[in-house]
């Protein structure tokens, strides 16, 4: 059975199925994080989520903040990391990682010049993804990429992210829906070109009539409630059943936030 994760930062429902398929990202709750920690755990832990993905301890010592994920039944599953880090200093990111016991370590971004993306800079990152990934993979954790739109610019016949995709030998892919979907690309199809490259997905919906780019730049307001939006978030998550993509965090950056997140865990639910 899979697990459905919310990015620290979305909240998943007290519904059996969907507490054991759905997590959280945690910067979802970045906002409120920054006022109340033990409170903003509390929360999610009543949405019945029960697996997150996040990677800091929100000015906490380590211990406070491991104690305050015990007592609310949290476990981080997936720790996020720099890119810089990835490339200067690995060993940083291996003993956070298990600091938080987590398997997955997720790179959101590379840093870049304003909008320039092009090949040189596609394959460098893919260079320091498998560098890093190798060394992770010796420690017992899986690196995932977090593609956010620029890497689905034309390359040949396809683009900059088949590159990648078709040249990482030791890291995979966290597929965002949203950020695929606002690139250009179809969320659905690259799951069924690249079945064993996706092991995390990012389950967030963007609001209707909104044009995408691929800058990697949008207003997060444009986050809407799952299913309510113009991305093909059904068949995105039938389609991570079917792969066995072991956690799909929901993650939504806007304002409404905590009013958003449980119909969203709703609209999952009715598609179980």
């Amino acid at each position: 059975m899979r697990k459905l994760v919310l990015f620290l930062g979305v909240i998943w429902l007290s519904v059996p199925l969907v507490a054991q398929e759905v997590g959280l990202q945690l910067y979802s709750l970045r906002n409120q994080f920054k006022t109340d920690v033990q409170g903003t755990l509390e929360i999610i832990k009543d949405w019945g989520i029960t697996k997150i993905e996040g990677g800091g301890t929100y000015g906490l010592s380590m211990d406070t903040f491991q104690d305050l994920l015990k007592k609310n039944n949290l476990d981080v599953v997936s720790v996020g990391a720099s890119f810089e880090d990835l490339e200067e200093n690995p060993q940083r990111v291996i003993e956070n990682a298990k600091a938080f016991g987590a398997k997955y370590v997720m790179c959101a971004w590379v840093p870049h010049d304003g909008n320039k993306w092009d090949l040189a800079e596609t394959k460098h990152a893919t260079e320091v993804f498998n560098k890093a990934g190798k060394l992770l993979k010796k420690n017992g954790l899986i690196l995932a990429y977090h593609a956010h739109g620029y890497e689905f610019r034309p390359y040949k016949n396809g683009t900059l992210f088949d590159y990648m995709a078709e040249n990482a030998k030791h890291f995979t892919f966290e597929l965002d829906v949203f950020w695929a979907h606002h690139g250009g690309a179809d969320p659905l199809a690259l799951m069924k070109k690249y079945p064993s490259k996706f092991t995390l997905m990012h389950l967030k919906d963007m609001e209707k009539g909104i044009k995408g780019n691929n800058t990697g730049e949008e207003d997060v307001e444009t986050n809407v409630i799952l299913g309510q939006g113009q991305v093909d978030i059904a068949g995105t998550v039938a389609e991570a059943k079917k792969l066995g993509i072991e956690y799909m965090f929901i993650e939504d950056e806007s304002s409404r936030v905590v009013e958003q997140v449980p119909k969203s865990l709703e609209y999952l639910k009715e598609l179980e």
